[in-house]
């Protein structure tokens, strides 16, 4: 490998290795070169907005030796990038990330930067519910855009709960950001928010087979959630007539289960939301619809143990 001199020359075999072995990237790049930068950069402990012109710097054979390994490592083991750099990127910051816990990467980081408009006025906004929370980067960067607002992060992972602590703790939000304990609406009894933001588990059982190998790395519980991939965001619709201020928002991803979800609640109005950098299957209700159609969302509750039970 000694014909490998310069960053750029690794970025690019790195990105040749990839494609010959058919990675998959999704993970916080779309693209062989971008994933490979990423792994190279981290291997010589360089920023990810490194200047392009930095590629042309000469590697010492020690610092080639980290990158080469680092980018073995992807091939054989088809660890997403993140899991590999203990980092991930959501709504333009950086978020501790490990094994065990989801890899951020939801479209509704663009809403949250574009201050949910033009569906909710900010200024009104006090409590925020993050349901499935993860790593917490939802729930941090919804806290971040709004300073005013209490933020509850509730997941049934003790993994992820304990990630998500570390992120809150890296913002100094440790008085506006509750990491709780909770499955979906479980202990919040009572409580009332302006916005309920969730990204939940939503891969039908059938469709986990033909995931890429890297969809495995990350925990099933996070991905999978019964035959149509339903099943929790059923008892977030159902309880949110009870939990969602009737002048808030009900913010949920549910991804390739759209269809699924369309057909089981036809006459709800859903709107579906387009995002320029790509990604689909995000859905809002307004707190008025959601009082509006209280009675067909707590119906949904008996529809998924029926679909539990069949």
């Amino acid at each position: 490998m000694e014909e490998l001199r310069t960053l750029g020359d690794c970025v690019r075999w790195g990105a040749s290795r990839f494609g010959e072995a058919g990675l998959y990237f999704g993970h916080g790049t779309d693209n062989a070169l971008d994933e490979a930068r990423v792994l190279a950069l981290h291997a010589l402990h360089l920023a990810v907005d490194l200047p392009d012109r930095y590629l042309d710097a000469r590697l010492t054979r020690d610092e080639r030796a980290r990158v080469l390994a680092l980018f073995a490592r992807r091939i054989s083991e088809r660890l997403p990038a993140p899991y590999m750099t203990g980092e991930a990127w959501f709504a333009g910051l950086a978020f501790e990330i490990a094994p065990g816990v989801l890899i951020p990467r939801s479209p509704i980081a663009e809403l949250i930067e574009e201050g949910f408009a033009p569906w909710l006025d900010l200024a009104g906004v006090n409590r925020v519910l993050d349901v499935g929370t993860g790593s917490g980067c939802i729930a941090v960067a919804c806290a971040l855009a709004l300073p005013q607002a209490e933020v509850d992060a509730v997941d049934i992972s003790d993994e992820a709960l304990a990630l998500a602590g570390r992120n809150i703790r890296r913002y100094g939000l440790e008085q506006r950001v509750n990491a709780i304990h909770s499955d979906v609406y479980a202990v919040l009894a009572g409580a009332r928010y302006e916005l309920i933001v969730a990204n939940p588990p939503y891969v039908p059982q059938a469709s986990m087979g033909g995931l890429p190998e890297e969809y495995h790395r990350e925990p099933a519980s996070a991905l999978v959630a019964g035959s149509d991939g339903l099943d929790v965001v059923r008892r977030i619709l159902a309880g949110a007539p009870d939990h969602l201020e009737p002048h808030g928002l009900l913010v949920v991803e549910v991804g390739e289960a759209a269809p699924y979800l369309e057909q089981a609640c036809a006459d709800l109005p859903l709107t579906w939301l387009d995002f320029e950098r790509g990604g689909e299957g995000v859905f809002l209700l307004t707190g008025e619809q959601v009082q509006q159609y209280a009675e067909a969302l707590r119906a949904l509750a008996t529809s998924e143990q029926q679909q539990q039970e069949g």
